[in-house]
């Protein structure tokens, strides 16, 4: 997000959307949502638009599927990392420098997707609105808007302060070397703001940490009702909020919320 008078104070370490050839080498075997983004991307009935599509771990399967995709993100090193996959796919995207605030894209879209907790980097209600209120614009009539939101839940919050937990590992696609990405979390239980020391230890074959990347973020978490009355607020007329991506009741603090918000009759 692009700096605004009321955003908190600037956080000392890079972000880890900084880099992307990192960010991508973590996540690229990161793929228990994809089943569930080709299928809406296939079953959209027009064209797709990802928000906050990073370096294409989503983008590129759904253009793969068929979709006619467009995206956009804050970090232009996230979107050179997705041009240089798709180049390597011989895909084409329209992926431009854009803020979930107040994106303007040239068309609008039968599917806006924000996958993998995007959303959650809206670090006030203003910014949360006017990101919602900008997907309706962007909808034809009848299209409908689906965002992976985790559940904001106890366990959360009782984690933070603590040290650092081992919240992902995998094998660097290049080097080979295991990659361990640890998370620190400092949680503000009043205003919703998850701050995060993030590091990224790049082992050798005994295990050695050869190298360290250190980054910082900041999301806010949101509950049901909030996210519905928001929702409402933007213009939406329908929303569903499922506990998964198999389309099961959000009952669990331990569920993903999978949003589903329609255009109904938009302008």
């Amino acid at each position: 997000m692009t700096a605004r008078p009321d955003d908190p104070p600037a956080v000392v370490l890079p972000s880890p959307f900084d880099d992307g050839a990192m960010y991508d080498a973590i996540f690229h075997g990161f793929d228990m949502d994809l089943d569930f983004w080709r299928a809406q991307a296939k079953t959209a009935g027009g064209a797709v638009l990802e928000a906050a599509c990073g370096t294409g771990r989503v983008t590129l399967p759904m253009i793969e599927a068929g979709a006619d995709v467009d995206g956009f993100d804050l970090f232009p090193a996230m979107l050179a990392r997705l041009q240089a996959r798709a180049s390597e796919r011989g895909l084409r995207v329209d992926a431009r420098v854009s803020d979930l605030r107040d994106f303007r894209m040239p068309r609008r879209y039968a599917l806006i997707a924000i996958p993998f907790n995007a959303f959650l980097h809206n670090l006030t209600q203003a910014d949360q609105l006017a990101s919602l209120t900008r997907c309706r614009e962007h909808l034809l009539p009848g299209g409908r808007l689906v965002m992976h939101v985790s559940f904001f839940g106890a366990a959360i919050i009782a984690a933070s302060g603590g040290p650092p937990e081992l919240e992902y590992e995998t094998r660097h696609p290049v080097t080979g070397r295991t990659l361990r990405l640890y998370d620190q979390r400092m949680m503000d239980p009043i205003e919703q703001i998850q701050h995060s020391i993030n590091e990224v230890h790049e082992l050798d074959e005994r295990g050695e940490v050869l190298a360290m990347h250190r980054s910082e973020t900041r999301v806010r978490w949101i509950g049901k009702p909030e996210l519905e009355l928001l929702l409402a607020a933007a213009g939406f007329t329908r929303w569903r909020i499922d506990g998964g991506f198999a389309g099961q009741p959000l009952r669990s603090a331990e569920d993903q919320m999978i949003v589903f918000a329609w255009a109904d009759g938009n302008r």
